[in-house]
């Protein structure tokens, strides 16, 4: 896959910083119909930096599923840690950053849910997206989403034979999850950043917004599809480094 140009705009920018982030681990994780390799462009941007980095393979079962694999990356970590969920998985660290270890939460292109909120709750008022109707459920009740679904609104801005990968590779979501509800969010007793990806079909960018200003999240906006970070790795890398940053 080609690496595309990324033009980051908003109230936050990269700072050239200086500072020794070898004692930080950054724990990624990874949303519906995906796998811990959609971090592939991320991660080495975020290890020059001297960040040690480890993506979550989540079995996109449930939340607690999901949640109780990401806690146990997070309990291996011997410092601090930068808890970042793409889509789905800012349900996820919502639950699973109530750890002490986790000193900030980065919301990529996610939802952020309240106390007592699931995705329904959250997408209830709002019009079925175009993408709904291309999702196949298994006999198991596990979603995936068509090729024509992954080129159209999923990952528009990759090239064909990216958009190729990501449609052979997705990880099947359990059905069951859009109705599971998070307890305390973690966002409540830490800082927040929220790259917002001002092309994404998946979950509107007007949604994103609404839940980064709720949550009281520092924003980046960068202009890429639900996939920004693939597409425009290094603006989605900037943001979580510098939740790194201020996170010492």
């Amino acid at each position: 896959m080609l690496i595309i140009g990324a033009v980051a705009t908003g109230t936050m920018a990269h700072a050239e910083g200086t500072k020794d982030l070898s004692n930080t681990t950054v724990v990624l994780t990874h949303g519906a119909f995906a796998d811990g390799s959609s971090w592939s462009r991320v991660i080495p941007v975020l290890e020059a930096k001297g960040l040690h980095v480890v993506a979550v393979q989540n079995p996109l079962s449930s939340l607690n599923d999901d949640v109780a694999a990401t806690k146990r990356v997070v309990d291996e970590q011997p410092g601090r840690v930068v808890l970042v969920g793409h889509s789905w998985a800012g349900v996820v660290i919502s639950e699973a950053g109530n750890d002490d270890k986790v000193k900030a939460l980065v919301y990529v292109s996610a939802f952020a849910p309240d106390a007592n909120q699931s995705i329904a709750d959250i997408t209830k008022d709002l019009p079925a997206p175009p993408w709904s109707k291309e999702l196949h459920k298994d006999s198991a009740g596990y979603l995936t989403l068509s090729d024509k679904a992954i080129r159209q609104f999923f990952a528009p801005d990759l090239p064909l034979a990216g958009q190729r990968i990501v449609a052979a590779t997705q990880g099947p979501w359990y059905a069951g999850c859009l109705d599971e509800k998070v307890t305390h969010p973690a966002w409540r007793d830490r800082p927040s950043y929220f790259v917002v990806s001002t092309e994404d079909q998946m979950i509107a960018p007007a949604l994103q917004e609404r839940m980064a200003k709720a949550i009281g999240a520092t924003v980046t906006r960068v202009h890429g599809s639900h996939v920004s970070l693939v597409s425009h790795p290094q603006a989605v890398a900037n943001a979580i480094i510098e939740a790194a940053e201020r996170a010492q």
